[in-house]
């Protein structure tokens, strides 16, 4: 893992017409910035900028030798301000709901050029991640080369957004609030096959309850040690906002102007971003762009196996990626004659 830096976004309005500072922390991996392509990984509800490294979210798909190959690759990740890793919270005058996916896209964008980043070779991220990439794409069509929404939506259907209000409910009126919120969110995240497959009703009178329950519990108990109530608050109001304000014509137009190669890719047993959902995508946007391809993971698993089936994603990425490292051969050879011209 590469140390925690810090970019800052200042004077940002927000829609209560006031300016903040955002102090953006992210996290660098693979070649230093300049001398390859960027790819921009975006993290999910309860991820952050720590996507590669021995304890990355992300270290099977991303490191030395692997599917996106940090030999080849500057990976950068950034972590949703206000999602307390390694920063301090977001402070509005208002709260967090003045947060919305949007913002997130563009600050990402702000940073990305505080850098001296104006392109992407790819902007990836799974679920809220993917969203957020999406959106990045809307507000530059020209600026990713490969955009890879995955296990995501582009806009938030009724039952997500009604499973944010039963989250935001628990968050508020619960006496362990972030304990019970994640239980209830991990049924949301896998599927009944799945939890049959894995636990068989299996008992445990050692624990005087079933393996089910113990395996909810322990997840519940581990988020609460890492993550802060209010950061959830946030995150979870984040998944309510995605596509809040955009219509089919905006769609198509976008349809029309973006230079990206997109790469969208499904679950087939996601609860929380349907297929039926990304297909419904894939028609839309493919009315007029035929650079848009459709990519199914077969699981039992549910919307996690973005998290869980890492052979059939690198199997989807592995071409996109294999495309960059020739890039990445060739600047690494007129930086090497620079240096010894």
């Amino acid at each position: 893992m590469d140390r925690l830096r810090t970019v800052t976004v200042r004077n940002y309005r927000l829609s209560d017409d006031n300016f903040y500072d955002f102090d953006l922390s992210f996290q660098l991996f693979g070649r230093p910035l300049h001398t390859a392509p960027v790819v921009l990984v975006n993290h999910a509800l309860t991820g952050n900028s720590g996507a590669a490294g021995p304890n990355g979210w992300w270290k099977e798909l991303i490191g030395e030798g692997k599917t996106i190959g940090l030999e080849n690759y500057t990976v950068i990740a950034f972590d949703v301000p206000g999602n307390g890793f390694g920063s301090d919270p977001v402070r509005l005058n208002a709260d967090y709901r003045l947060l919305t996916v949007k913002v997130i896209a563009d600050l990402y964008w702000k940073a990305l050029d505080e850098l001296g980043i104006d392109h992407l070779f790819a902007a990836i991220g799974g679920s809220l991640g993917g969203s957020i990439a999406w959106e990045m794409a809307f507000q530059k069509p020209d600026a990713i080369e490969n955009l890879i929404p995955v296990a995501c939506g582009l806009k938030a259907s009724d039952w997500l957004i009604g499973n944010v209000l039963v989250q935001d409910e628990i968050l508020n009126h619960s006496e362990n609030p972030i304990e019970t919120a994640r239980k209830h969110a991990m049924l949301l995240y896998r599927t009944p096959v799945s939890f049959d497959l894995k636990f068989n009703r299996k008992f445990q009178p050692e624990e005087n309850q079933y393996a089910v329950e113990s395996w909810l519990n322990y997840h519940g108990k581990a988020l609460k040690n890492r993550f802060s109530l209010d950061a959830y608050k946030l995150m979870n109001h984040l998944l309510k906002t995605i596509g809040e304000d955009l219509t089919e014509e905006e769609i198509l137009n976008f349809s029309k102007v973006s230079q990206s190669k997109i790469h969208l890719v499904a679950v087939e047993t996601d609860y929380m971003f349907t297929k039926e959902e990304q297909k419904e995508i894939y028609r839309l946007i493919r009315r007029n762009k035929y650079n848009i391809g459709y990519h199914e993971i077969s699981s039992v698993h549910g919307h996690d196996a973005f998290l869980i089936e890492y052979e059939q994603l690198s199997s989807i990425l592995k071409e996109i990626f294999s495309a960059g490292t020739k890039i990445s051969e060739i600047r690494k050879t007129r930086i090497a004659a620079l240096h010894s011209a």
